[in-house]
C-alpha cells in the first residue's frame, strides 16, 4: 500500500465538472494498493495517517496531527502510484492491484478513517480532476 499525503489549505475533486469531494485544512491522500495488501496494511496506514505530525503547533514546529488540528481528509484512489517506468518510457502497472479487489480495500481504508475524522473521496475508477493548495509545501510518501 502506498500513500502520498499532502498537507493542504484546501483540496477538491471533480468528476464531469461537478465537485464530488472537498475539504479545507487537512490532508489530501493519493492511495494505491498492490497484490500483497491486507487489512493489516490498512490498519497500519490509518494509524500512521491520523498520527502523522506534520501540522504546525503554536511555535511553528510540525508537531501536530490532522486529528489535533480538527482537519479533514480528501482520499483519492490512484493506481498509478504503482507505475514502474524503469524499463522504457511507458509505465507498467502490473504491481497495482486490479480494480475489483482494490475498491474493496479502498472502501475499507476510508471507512476506518471515517471512524476518527471527516473523509471526502473522489469516485473510484473515474476520470477525476484534483485541485489543491499544498500548505508548506509538505508532502510525505508512506508505504507498507
Amino acid at each position: 500500500m502506498k500513500i502520498v499525503a499532502q498537507r493542504v489549505k484546501y483540496a477538491k475533486v471533480e468528476v464531469n465538472k461537478k465537485i464530488v469531494g472537498s475539504i479545507d485544512n487537512g490532508l489530501m491522500l493519493l492511495v494505491s494498493f498492490t497484490q500483497t495488501d491486507t487489512e493489516e496494511n490498512i490498519d497500519y496506514m490509518v494509524k500512521k495517517v491520523l498520527s502523522l505530525r506534520i501540522f504546525d503547533d503554536e511555535n511553528g514546529i510540525m508537531n501536530k496531527s490532522v486529528i489535533d488540528t480538527n482537519g479533514s481528509i480528501l482520499s483519492i484512489s490512484q493506481f498509478t502510484l504503482y507505475g514502474d517506468a524503469t524499463k522504457g518510457n511507458r509505465p507498467s502497472y502490473v504491481k497495482a492491484l486490479n480494480g475489483k479487489e482494490a475498491i474493496k480495500l479502498y472502501d475499507l481504508f476510508n471507512e476506518k478513517l471515517r471512524n476518527h475524522i471527516k473523509v471526502e473521496t473522489g469516485i473510484f475508477g473515474a476520470e477525476m480532476e484534483v485541485s489543491l493548495l499544498n500548505d508548506g509545501p509538505v508532502t510525505i510518501i508512506l508505504e507498507k
